[in-house]
């Protein structure tokens, strides 16, 4: 019997032919190896230590990065990748390389049996996820007040492992500036003991700094879905500072209104960080009644128009205006020997005003000021103890919008942040430190190894022009080989990749690739 419309049919395969439709994702593994990723893990984790039975700590957290790289958001699709029989060739082959004999045997002695699979199933990864929550924490708990429980050595031991992976990428390419962009995010979720988040649904909150100028997440809190943005911002960017890998001398902090913090200000511009001293930074003030009462004083003629640059560099207009602003609010004092800090408007004719049905007063905008003539803006601030130009300081200021929001989306879209797999915090923690050495392993991909122009590409053009490619994994002569059709565009990409990849494992100088 015809199966469809058109004459092809779905059979199975009988015979193990080696097949693969992820040809182009053991680079990643390559990659990692020569960054010393899976010896991290080794050295950092020790949920599965020598004399466990069973899956090891670099089996299960590799195949759940290898996971998020192909694709897969939940524990139940590493079946997917059990099933692709020339990936699992290459896993196999893989494991032990550039292990002593003596851990290879160690390794193969830690199954009974005969081992029958070369990623974990479902069972033993929840068991694994499961010994990074801490029962004795969420017994603490407070009720109806933010709580972030204390990490255990587990959760500790993940971070040990990317401060480890961003040192790599600094050494193989040095940055002297690390400009932190600090913000939260929202992971929503269907469990029950999810909280409710500040948008009226239940979530998580994690909590991330992004280094700009490498493009890794440096650090990342994981958090209930009701703790504020901002609670404990100082903590977090001290923890931040300790984890920057040696070559950074100075520090930049970016952030929205959460971290309009008197202590964490004055952390910054009075050089309180014993390595970095003085931190320069510009976040998002709020729009209080005396930050209004001092923009409204401001001179018509102060007022300077915000220009943007295309993608040519010609400037453009944005129709919005920025202007200093004589406010110091009482927290910043008046003392000749406090740090200075500098505050500017930006304002923005509002085209139409607001209407609440029934109402026959138009609505004033929570953070807006109206000028004496009667026309109302829409205002935003912004505290900063850089000395630069207001307009290039705005425009820097807000490269963390759309870079940060951009980030969000691929932890939670592009990769199996957005899918939590369970009601318990400490193994949602697991999976989102996990999520992030995936995203890092593929920002150090994009940074470090491809051509100049796949840097900007996000994930579905990764996976369609890199990573899902159909090929045949055969061994010959104790060497695998994976075998991809001569019209495929990616092969010569491939092999540049790879070629780059073993100068990164030597500590080669970086060398950028031709486009490709």
């Amino acid at each position: 019997m015809a199966q469809g419309v058109l004459p092809f049919q779905y059979k199975e395969q009988i015979q193990n032919s080696g097949m693969t439709a992820l040809g182009g994702l053991p680079v990643y593994l390559d990659l990692a190896q020569a960054a010393g990723l899976r010896d991290a893990i080794r050295r950092h984790l020790q949920v599965r230590g020598e004399g466990s039975q069973g899956w090891s700590d670099e089996q299960i957290v590799m195949a759940l990065i290898l996971l998020n790289l192909a694709g897969g958001d939940c524990v139940a699709d590493l079946e997917r990748l059990e099933a692709d029989a020339g990936l699992c060739q290459v896993l196999r082959k893989v494991e032990h390389h550039g292990l002593p004999r003596r851990q290879r045997r160690e390794m193969e002695r830690r199954w009974r049996k005969e081992r029958g699979r070369s990623f974990p199933s479902a069972s033993p990864v929840f068991r694994y996820l499961a010994a990074f929550h801490d029962p004795a924490e969420e017994a603490r708990r407070p009720g109806g007040t933010a709580f972030i429980p204390k990490p255990n050595e587990h959760l500790r031991a993940l971070g040990q492992v990317n401060r480890d992976f961003v040192a790599f990428v600094q050494n193989r390419s040095a940055q002297a500036s690390a400009t932190l962009d600090m913000d939260a995010t929202l992971v929503g979720s269907d469990k029950a003991q999810a909280l409710w988040c500040y948008e009226g649904y239940r979530s998580y909150q994690p909590f991330n700094v992004y280094w700009a100028e490498q493009e890794l997440v440096v650090h990342s809190e994981f958090r209930d879905g009701n703790v504020p943005a901002g609670h404990q911002q100082l903590r977090v960017l001290q923890e931040t500072l300790e984890q920057l890998p040696a070559g950074v001398e100075k520090v930049l902090v970016r952030s929205d209104t959460a971290g309009y913090q008197q202590e964490l200000l004055r952390y910054c511009a009075e050089g309180k960080s014993a390595r970095f001293g003085v931190i320069e930074f510009a976040i998002g003030a709020d729009v209080t009644e005396s930050f209004r009462q001092a923009v409204a004083e401001v001179a018509d003629d102060q007022w300077q128009p915000v220009v943007r640059s295309d993608t040519t560099g010609r400037p453009y207009p944005t129709g919005q205006q920025w202007a200093e602003v004589c406010y110091v609010p009482n927290w910043a004092g008046h003392s000749k020997k406090a740090a200075d800090y500098r505050f500017l408007a930006v304002r923005e004719p509002l085209r139409q005003q607001l209407r609440l049905p029934g109402c026959e007063e138009p609505t004033a905008e929570q953070d807006s000021v109206e000028l004496p003539g009667g026309e109302r803006y829409k205002l935003r601030g912004i505290v900063t103890n850089r000395s630069q130009d207001g307009n290039e300081l705005i425009q820097w200021y807000r490269q963390r919008c759309g870079k940060s929001e951009e980030i969000h989306a691929v932890m939670k879209e592009d990769l199996a942040g957005g899918k939590l797999p369970s009601g318990d915090f400490g193994e949602n923690a697991a999976w989102w430190g996990i999520m992030i050495l995936a995203l890092n392993l593929n920002a150090a991909m994009k940074q470090l190894v491809l051509p100049a122009s796949w840097r900007r590409k996000r994930f579905k053009a990764l996976r369609f022009g890199l990573i899902h490619l159909a090929g045949q994994v055969r061994e010959r002569a104790r060497q695998l080989e994976i075998l991809l059709n001569p019209r495929q565009p990616a092969l010569v990409l491939l092999r540049q990749v790879r070629e780059r990849i073993a100068r990164l494992a030597r500590g080669a100088p970086e060398r950028v690739l031709a486009p490709g």
